[in-house]
């Protein structure tokens, strides 16, 4: 299934945090592009991750994603860092300046979109006073 991916424009395999180190070694050998790895906190252990064949980590931890970023880019300087912006500018701002190479941001929903939409229209329709 990698070997399909990646040959339909995959340009990375991400693997969710509890992924087994054999797992990792097995898409190491089998495909020719990064490997991601989900970090959940500062407590997710990534050495042997890495030597098994992770090239970048993907930190989601929550409230302490930033944090997160700052402890690992502390103890590894140069890996690649991908990180889950929240949901402020400031959040975002955070882990930028915590030390993340790339920032994903998860858009509105349809619904939450389609809500402001309506309210728009509703106070168009009030009576002006």
């Amino acid at each position: 299934m990698s070997l399909f991916a990646e040959s339909q424009g995959s340009i990375g395999v991400v693997m969710n945090a509890p992924t087994p180190l054999e797992t990792i070694r097995q898409v190491d050998t089998t495909v020719d592009i990064p490997i991601v790895s989900t970090v959940t906190s500062i407590y997710t252990p990534i050495e042997d991750k890495l030597k098994a064949g992770i090239a970048i980590i993907n930190i989601s931890a929550g409230k302490k994603t930033a944090e997160t970023v700052q402890h690992f880019r502390n103890i590894y300087p140069d890996l690649p860092i991908i990180a889950t912006g929240g949901p402020t500018d400031e959040d975002i701002t955070s882990t930028i300046a915590a030390g993340a190479n790339a920032i994903t941001y998860t858009p509105p929903t349809n619904g939450q979109l389609f809500k402001e939409k309506m309210e728009s229209y509703r106070k168009k329709e009030l009576p002006h006073q």
